[in-house]
């Protein structure tokens, strides 16, 4: 389910937008086919997997198509557990309009509220609101 404040038109400091996903087993095994790491023990659900949620939500969602990342910055505090519904948002804290940049602060929790990461994002858009 995700849920998102505007489009990216008329875009304003405080607009959000969250995506919530369980990671199984099995995702987690062809994670490791894909990037050849085969065999490894994974307990908690890999780093690399929890930022595309956040790729997903500004390239689909906030500011959504046609962003581009210029930088992201995620700190990892506690893993991820398997299986259990992690939610991913992004929010905007600043508007650029002149340069088209939109700053976003990041973050994602478990079901019981942990922060399992949290960061900021700079991404080149499309029609930035003043």
């Amino acid at each position: 389910m995700t849920e998102t404040a505007l489009t990216h038109k008329g875009m304003r400091v405080g607009d959000h937008a969250s995506v919530t996903r369980s990671f199984s087993a099995n995702d987690l095994r062809q994670f490791q086919s894909l990037a050849a790491r085969d065999g490894a023990a994974l307990d908690a659900v890999p780093e690399p997997l929890i930022g595309a949620l956040f790729s997903y939500l500004l390239g689909v969602e906030l500011p959504g198509f046609g962003t581009n990342y210029l930088k992201q910055e995620l700190n990892f505090e506690r893993p991820a557990p398997v299986g259990q519904p992690l939610t991913a948002k992004v929010e905007i804290t600043r508007l650029r309009p002149d340069k088209h940049l939109v700053d976003l602060a990041t973050t994602c929790t478990d079901a019981a509220g942990h922060v399992i990461c949290r960061g900021r994002a700079l991404v080149l858009a499309q029609d930035v609101g003043a």
